[in-house]
Parts: C-alpha cells; structure tokens; sequence
C-alpha cells in the first residue's frame, strides 16, 4: 500500500503527485473563523437532581442540533488522560513498519480492521491526503494486536465514549419531545454498531491543492472527535465554511450524523465538514462514530411522522447497509443520504405507486442505484399497474417484499428492459 507517511518521508517531495490534486467546486470557497463559537453542552446536567438544570441542558442539545449539528461536550466523565492515550497509541501505530501494518491493510470494506490511504481508492479520481485506521469496535470489539497497549487502551475509551453517546442521545430523544429512552429502545442502542477511525493528516508541500478529506456527512447518529492539538476540521454552518478552532481541553467534539436526521425526519440535521491539511506539522484526529443496531432498519420516528403536516421524508433501511453503500462509493457531501430521501411519483403509468426513492439494494454490488418502491397492497398483494405488468416501467424487477408498517416495500435488482431472468 503506498501511504502518504511513506510518501511525505521522502527527502525529496517539493510537490504533491498528480493523484491528489484536488479540485474544489464553486460553492467549496476557503473557510473563515466563526462569528459564534460552537455550543458547548455541560454533560453532567443531563443527570443533575435539580429539574431546571434538566430542562435547560435539553433545551441546549436542542438548540445546537437544530442551529450547528455540531457542539463541545464537557463533565462528560471520561479522563482527559485516557483520551491523550489514545492519541499516543494511534501514532505509535502509524509509526510502526510497512511489514508490521501490513497485516492491517483492508481488503474488503466490511472487514472489522481496516489500514488504509485516502477513502476509497478504487472509486476515486483524486486521493485524500491521509491514512487512516478504521475499527469496529461493538457490538464486537476489533483491534490491531500491535502496539503495545493500543488494544487495551481503545477499549477503555470507546467502553466510556459510548456510555457518552447513550446519555446524549437519552438528552436528544427529550428534546425531540420523545421518551428518554425512545432512541434506545427503537434503534437498539444495546447492540449498536460503534466504529473507531484514526487518522493521519501528515504535512503537505502543496496544501492548498490537496485534500484531507472532501465534504461530507457522517453515517451513525452521533460522531465524537478529539485530535492532537493540530487545527484542519471546518464545518458548513449557515451555508459558510468555518474553521472549528480552541476547543475546549478535555472537551469532545460532536456532531449530529445522518441518521439522526433521518430518525428525527429532518428537525435536526447531519452536517458537512471537510479536513484540510498543511505544511508543517501532522495531523491526528480520532472519531468514534455511534451508530444505530447494524440491522435496524432505522426510519422517521413514528411520532414525529404526520401524513398531513410532516410526511415520513425517508425510506428505511438497515443500518449496516446504509454504511456499506456509503464506505463502497467515493465519499462526497451528503449522496448516501440524499439517496434514501422520499419523492413523489408523478408517472401516470404507476399512478398507484406512493413513493420512490433510489438507493442501493443491500448486498447487491452495483453501479447504479436501483428504484425502491413503496406501493399499495391488498392481503398482502400488489395492486395496480404493478400487479401484472412491473416491467413496462423498468423492464424485468425482480421483487422482494418485506413488512413496512401497513404498506410494503419492494427492492430488486434492475437487468436491461430485455432479461429473460
């Protein structure tokens, strides 16, 4: 695997090669410093005695989801020491040899360890500069067995990160105006699939032409992140870049994910952030990302659905699959999640047909995104224009019905209009 260490090492690189020349769109222009500081949420008053200190701390979440997506938390428990060991160890482990990490090196995107460079470089036209280390840590916990202590270590901070991660979300599902434990129990946090990943940002003779990493949201519920002390993270707020700058010691940073807005149906959102590199010094940055059960079809929630005033705007779909669309593909802004957004069916031959979305269907590799459908049922079979002819639409669908509250929803695979399959 040719990293961007190894290549930063060499003596002579003045410029950066060609691969990870990275071109910035229009509406990608440079990042400013905020006028506002990012919010900052006092853990500990989530579980305070007093009932106003209850109330205020929930209104807070509220309000920083629905205005950042990002926040500080502080007097979360968790022991600033431990959290600078895990710095330690994560750079122990990219100091280690080729041979040593080699083991390491992914080979496919569902394995549980996973060493490697940029994002995705089978799918990408320019690469990240960056090597990163991806884990997964629950409902079973994966680690590199070297360095020394780096297991042990990881385990205790993700252990305590996602005892974080539960009462935030408890907070969150209040101020949805939800029970505490409404987010738990419908997303089966117990068994939640929780993915550590280390970065490294080493310096670039040419940062301004490189990318750490593009914008993009982030899969899960909620990602916390803590770093070496080396600024590179800007988030989009209020349609500007900005520079995420002087956080707090101690603190974690936090941001609201894709499924958070899907669970919340859009009232609070996942956010872009990107990493930006520099000349000088070496980047470390370690997220943990909290996620839903790998397989709960994760959806609106019911109570904040109304068919008249606020329409379900996702379809479901598991958890697990939804990652591995998003890890399979080039990483950009917010595609997976725009994919599972709900439109409306205009198309006269499929009058009867309620929603259609695009997505890809689990466990099918493909290229292109296949249609998923949502469609009336009579005793539990299609009725209208699907009942006979489904292929006047798409050609041949080979459909596989599973239960969606009263409806159901169908997903195939799409051969030309001319399969005989």
């Amino acid at each position: 695997m040719n990293s961007v260490k190894r290549l930063t090492e060499s003596s002579d690189l003045k410029s950066i090669p060609s691969i990870y020349a990275y071109s910035t769109n229009s509406n990608e222009y440079p990042a400013s410093d905020p006028q506002d500081s990012i919010p900052v949420i006092d853990f500990s008053l989530l579980t305070s005695p007093d009932p106003t200190l209850r109330c205020q701390v929930i209104q807070d979440l509220d309000k920083a989801c629905t205005e950042w997506g990002f926040f500080q938390v502080i007097n979360h428990g968790v022991p600033e020491t431990l959290m600078n060991m895990v710095i330690e160890k994560s750079d122990e482990f990219f100091e280690l040899t080729d041979e040593e990490k080699k083991d390491f090196e992914e080979k496919d995107v569902r394995d549980p360890i996973r060493y490697g460079t940029s994002f995705n470089t089978k799918k990408e036209k320019f690469f990240c500069w960056r090597d990163f280390l991806k884990l997964i840590v629950h409902p079973e916990f994966h680690s590199p067995n070297k360095p020394l202590g780096f297991s042990d270590v990881l385990f205790e901070y993700t252990k305590r990160t996602r005892e974080v991660a539960r009462g935030l979300l408890s907070g969150i599902s209040m101020s949805l105006g939800l029970d505490h434990s409404c987010i738990e129990k419908a997303l089966k946090l117990e068994s939640s699939l929780q993915i550590c990943i280390v970065n490294l940002y080493p310096p670039c003779p040419q940062p301004d032409l490189a990318i750490g990493l593009p914008p993009h949201s982030d899969h899960g519920l909620l990602t916390f992140l803590i770093e070496n002390g080396i600024g590179g993270l800007q988030i989009k707020h209020n349609g500007q870049w900005v520079n995420v700058n002087n956080t707090l010691p101690g603190s974690f940073l936090v941001n609201t994910a894709d499924h958070l807005e899907i669970f919340s149906n859009g009232r609070y959102k996942s956010v872009e952030h990107r990493a930006v590199v520099n000349n000088a010094f070496t980047r470390i940055s370690v997220a943990v990302a909290h996620g839903p059960s790998p397989d709960t079809a994760v959806r609106p929630a019911y109570e904040l659905v109304d068919e008249e005033r606020c329409p379900a705007t996702f379809v479901p779909m598991k958890y697990k699959e939804y990652v591995e669309m998003q890890q399979s593909n080039k990483l950009y802004r917010k595609t997976c999640l725009d994919q599972q957004q709900m439109t409306r069916s205009n198309t006269p031959l499929m009058g009867e047909i309620l929603h259609v979305a695009t997505i890809v269907v689990a466990g099918i590799r493909a290229e292109e995104a296949v249609p998923m459908i949502f469609a009336p049922t009579v005793d539990n079979q299609l009725t209208g224009p699907l009942q006979n002819s489904p292929g006047q639409a798409y050609g041949w669908y080979h459909l596989d019905p599973t239960v969606v509250t009263s409806q159901h929803h169908y997903r195939g695979l799409l051969p030309s209009p001319n399969s005989s399959a």
